[in-house]
């Protein structure tokens, strides 16, 4: 994919959720959104960032953040349509997301990834190494536990 045929916006409009539902279906931790609780989750986060090719007005990519604008945000569902992998949207992506106005001043920016992404992410400063911390969870579907 080109990337110059990119778009980044900063919201996912009605005629993209059906992509951005194409895309949630493609990976293990969002496959069973729905598309009203997506909606609301929009709604929700404090920063979206689409990425639409201009050509076919496609959602190709997608990434948001949930942040108190000081001490912490926290970037989730980054995730890139499997066919446009490797093309550098993913950095499209991220460079958006750390280079954003509104997270200028935020203390900490964190993420959750799994362990063949980490070197990924390295490229923007994130670090396994946070000290004695470790990622709890407290789910309310028991089935969603198991990874």
């Amino acid at each position: 994919m080109d990337v110059s045929e990119i778009e980044v916006r900063d919201e996912v409009g009605a005629e993209h959720l059906p992509h951005l539902m194409d895309l949630f279906a493609s990976e293990w931790w969002t496959a069973d959104r729905t598309p009203s609780d997506v909606e609301r989750m929009l709604a929700a986060s404090d920063l979206v960032v689409a990425l639409v090719h201009r050509p076919s007005g496609r959602l190709t990519g997608f990434a948001r953040v949930i942040t108190d604008g000081i001490y912490l945000a926290m970037v989730l569902d980054v995730i890139v349509a499997a066919g446009t992998r490797g093309s550098g949207l993913g950095a499209i992506l991220m460079d958006t997301v750390v280079a954003h106005p509104s997270l200028a001043g935020v203390r900490s920016i964190e993420l959750v990834c799994q362990p063949e992404l980490v070197s990924f992410y390295q490229h923007w400063g994130f670090t396994e190494q946070i000290g004695r911390s470790r990622l709890m969870r407290r789910t309310a579907d028991p089935l969603l536990t198991d990874d």
